[in-house]
């Protein structure tokens, strides 16, 4: 695809199109987050013949919370129909290990693809330019053949691509009203955010486990691999946040009040509050 017309929704998983690789690929150990171990390469015993997640509407219920917060931005249909022809690994072992290989390459290029275009959605004038110019690098990144995408160094495009997108979330933020508090990596497990004023923030892979954001207003904090694994989201304002992924919702709590960007949905584990009858 055309990197100046690729959007979020081109960046979104798509199981059906897929060979279940996110099922077979990483390896994962027996904890709070899986019920059991398995080593990569390893299919899941969750895994169907037709590559379908036979729990997939049960799998907090089953033990597999993990899988829920686990997104690939598209890079497996992609792999899938794109660069194995839409061939699957199954009964092949040679075509098993060139998948395997590439899958981990392919979803952290498409992971890096999924900031930059909505790091170039909030952004305006020359950075806008020059993250589209980014967007079009990237995509041919994602379009190469397997054996040339196993070769390629993500890492050093992460480093090269971070200069931009510390500049979009400034430039963003900068419409806010708020303080625009710095607060990038902080430590900030299990606190009580209520009180702060974080409109405009910089929450950028900040540790936020179990903190209280009650009706707090996010509006254009950018929450960039902030962890937010248990907080409490009930009744905040994410709608203007930047950079929310689905992932991070799915690995939080919150219920029918809090207020969501447009294009995430509320997962189906938040509670839904009860209100009393209409008079």
């Amino acid at each position: 695809m055309d990197g100046s017309r690729l959007e979020l929704t081109d960046l979104a998983a798509d199981c059906s199109r897929c060979a279940g690789l996110c099922c077979v690929v990483p390896a994962f150990a027996r904890s709070a987050d899986f019920a059991i171990d398995k080593p990569a390469g390893t299919p899941c015993p969750n895994l169907q013949p037709d590559t379908r997640c036979g729990i997939h509407t049960r799998l907090r219920d089953r033990g597999f919370a993990g899988c829920t917060v686990y997104d690939c931005f598209g890079a497996g249909q992609q792999l899938t129909q794109v660069g194995f022809g839409g061939r699957s690994w199954q009964g092949s072992p040679a075509l098993a290990r060139d998948m395997f290989a590439t899958f981990p390459v392919a979803r952290d290029l498409h992971e890096l693809l999924w900031f930059v275009v909505a790091a170039r959605d909030v952004t305006t004038g020359a950075l806008r330019r020059r993250l589209q110019d980014s967007v079009d690098a990237l995509s041919a990144h994602r379009a190469a053949p397997p054996e040339v995408l196993r070769r390629l160094d993500v890492d050093a495009l992460h480093a090269s691509t971070n200069v931009l997108l510390r500049a979009a979330s400034d430039q963003a933020r900068s419409a806010s009203p708020g303080p625009r508090a710095d607060h990038r990596g902080a430590d900030l497990f299990g606190a009580d955010l209520r009180p702060a004023d974080l409109r405009g923030a910089s929450l950028r892979g900040a540790l936020m486990i179990g903190a209280d954001l009650r009706r707090v207003d996010l509006a254009l904090a950018d929450l960039t691999g902030a962890d937010l694994r248990g907080a409490d989201l009930r009744g905040a304002d994410l709608r203007t946040a930047l950079f929310v992924q689905q992932a991070q919702l799915e690995s939080a709590r919150g219920d029918d009040s809090t207020a969501l960007p447009p294009r995430l949905t509320q997962p189906a584990h938040w509670a839904t509050r009860r209100r009393g009858p209409r008079a």
